[in-house]
């Protein structure tokens, strides 16, 4: 087949990654000079917009009338006035005026409930509607920031726990680094499999957590999450007096049908599970669904709100705002990305990054914070950078490393995958780090200098994984 034409390819191959960290930067010039309004009966969208041909105070009269009221004769202290949108702000970035911030003021007297409450979705369906992403004429538009007035954050649930009530729950000091692990295979096990492969992690006292990937279903005939969940329960009793006294929190994927989703979390939970784990991007509002019902049980689960797939919404909606919402419903665990050097492996990086572990652990008004999980990557080479950035930034206490691979893949002598070996290899990693030896390195040097440190000390283990992790360096 023939090539694609130049200029075609220029229309369809873009760096978006890119665009999104120059529009980042002025974004944050612009907002530091002219922060939103903050206003108590108010939800305050931020928006950034490139119209085709509309100023961006036309584009705002177009989304007043869609988003809110549908009118454009509205009588002067009519319930109709109350309930459209008024403009908060506009900051044009050229003279044409059709590119720059929008801020867009949602009154609360058009969705406020009763008592007092909004969901996520309440919000999402009013703030990213299809007048701001379906239309041709928004040739450009992301959803920036949503201020939310205090006396609405205070009726979200949160998280059950957060990062204070985890360590307390199982056991793990603020100054004890906290690691998680998931299941590896990662679909087609059975209860057998898991029953071993939690019983291999638990034996390490770094890990808080293990979770099953999404890719694991919980209603298979081979495979059901209460046989799962009562295996997993049964591996952590056998193993306890190992683990220097902290307890491990176990969460099975739940997924299904909304009908199905309580019941199957009712057996989850009967069967010893601890935690549970939704792929919270694509299930709607069955994370604070979840949140409430179990709520007042002696102890409830902790919630990991998975965000696989959230790329699929970033496009459209900054990540911090997600991840705020993510919070607000009650996610105990949150994925984030890890520091490493050269380019980034995964999303988030950069200014995104920092924003959305600052969305997670941010003071809120009545809600805990997130525990943001450092995954995607993470592994031995790595740990004592993100080690070293968490403590620099105080955050240890707020931090899960979720290790996969660097974990579950470090062959051994004989060729086999062996997470003990791994898991060996990463305790090695985090004493490496604790010694302050390789305090100084600058970070693109930082693997080879663990390398070499590894050597030289006879870290066997240590040495191994970052031989199979980083052959380059060899």
């Amino acid at each position: 087949m023939g090539v694609v034409d130049t200029g075609m390819l220029l229309n369809i191959v873009h760096d978006r990654d890119a665009q999104e960290t120059a529009l980042r930067q002025v974004v944050a010039d612009r907002l530091a000079k002219h922060p939103a309004p903050v206003m108590n009966d108010h939800l305050v969208a931020t928006y950034f917009f490139a119209f085709r041909t509309m100023t961006l105070e036309q584009g705002f009269k177009e989304i007043a009338y869609h988003a809110t009221s549908g009118t454009k004769d509205i009588p002067p202290g009519s319930l109709l006035e109350q309930c459209t949108a008024v403009c908060a702000g506009v900051d044009a970035f050229d003279a044409s005026g059709r590119v720059g911030l929008v801020h867009v003021a949602f009154p609360l007297k058009m969705m406020l409930h009763p008592d007092g409450r909004l969901t996520s979705n309440d919000i999402y369906h009013t703030v990213a509607n299809a007048i701001i992403f379906d239309v041709y004429e928004n040739q450009e538009a992301r959803l920036l920031n949503v201020s939310i007035p205090e006396h609405v954050i205070r009726t979200f649930p949160g998280p059950a726990y957060g990062p204070v009530g985890l360590r307390k729950v199982t056991g793990f000091a603020d100054a004890d680094p906290a690691f998680g692990r998931f299941l590896k295979p990662t679909a087609g096990i059975t209860p057998d499999d898991v029953e071993r492969i939690v019983l291999e992690a638990a034996r390490c006292p770094l890990f808080l957590f293990i979770k099953e990937d999404e890719n694991l279903y919980p209603d298979l005939d081979y495979s059901p999450v209460a046989e799962r969940a009562r295996r997993a329960a049964e591996a952590l009793r056998r193993v306890q007096d190992q683990r220097e006294g902290k307890g491990l929190i176990f969460a099975p994927h739940i997924t299904g049908a909304p009908n199905e989703i309580l019941d199957t979390v009712a057996a989850a939970l009967e069967a010893g599970a601890t935690g549970v784990m939704f792929s919270e991007t694509f299930a709607g509002g069955t994370v604070r669904m979840v949140r409430e019902a179990t709520k007042d049980r002696q102890r409830p689960p902790a919630i990991y709100g998975h965000n696989a797939g959230i790329c699929t919404r970033t496009w459209a909606v900054w990540r911090e705002v997600i991840d705020l919402f993510a919070r607000l419903v009650g996610i105990d665990f949150r994925q984030t990305a890890p520091l490493r050097p050269g380019t980034p492996f995964i999303r988030p990086f950069a200014a995104e990054w920092e924003a959305s572990e600052h969305a997670l652990t941010r003071e809120l008004p009545g809600i805990a914070p997130t525990m943001i999980t450092r995954a995607g990557g993470l592994d031995q080479g790595n740990i004592g950078l993100n080690l070293a950035d968490v403590e620099r930034r105080g955050i240890s206490d707020k931090v899960l490393f979720l290790a996969g691979s660097a974990i579950n893949s470090i062959k051994n002598k004989q060729g086999k995958p062996d997470s003990t070996l791994g898991a060996e290899a990463m305790m090695q990693a985090v004493d490496v780090h604790k010694s302050g030896e390789l305090k100084d390195v600058p970070i693109e040097e930082h693997t080879k200098a663990l390398a070499a440190l590894a050597e030289r000390k006879n870290l066997t283990a240590l040495r191994e994984a970052l031989r199979q992790r980083y052959p380059e360096i060899n």
